[in-house]
């Protein structure tokens, strides 16, 4: 099974408002920048967004690690939020729908091809790779 690195992030011009996302995918000497945007979107959409996108691009099963400064994906899975809101029925400990369930829905898909494990790194600081992934999903606002 094939092995990458996909950086990603998302950005919202106000929360809501226009939001992009922007990826970045490693797999041995390859690289490949991704990006895009929606009109009246949120930070968080775009952060999932971003990993969608990325995970589409794959054409056979891959072990992939997602490196993101989004707490919101990253905790999803490794504190198994959705394994929860599957078990309820996507609802939310609280028993309310649980938010942006239709993108869960396309990426818990996607995970049942992929092998993924997510790692979560700080934002706005030193990682080269985030930081390509925030200009990236900035510029894509800028294009809308």
């Amino acid at each position: 099974m094939k092995e990458l690195m996909i950086y990603t992030d998302g950005a919202c011009s106000g929360n809501p408002g226009p939001g992009g996302w922007g990826a970045v995918l490693f797999f041995g000497k390859h690289q490949k920048e991704i990006s895009g945007g929606e009109k009246h979107t949120t930070n968080n959409r775009m952060e999932i967004q971003a990993v969608i996108e990325a995970l589409q691009l794959l054409k056979e099963p891959c072990k992939v690690t997602v490196y993101s400064d989004s707490a919101y994906v990253v905790n999803c899975f490794q504190q198994n939020w959705l394994r929860g809101w599957l078990r309820n029925g996507w609802k939310s400990s609280k028993g309310q729908p649980v938010e942006n369930q239709e993108l869960w829905q396309v990426l818990w898909g996607l995970m049942q091809i992929h092998q993924v494990s997510y790692v979560k790194v700080k934002g706005h600081s030193d990682n080269e790779w985030n930081n390509r992934c925030d200009e990236l999903a900035r510029a894509a606002i800028k294009r809308l």
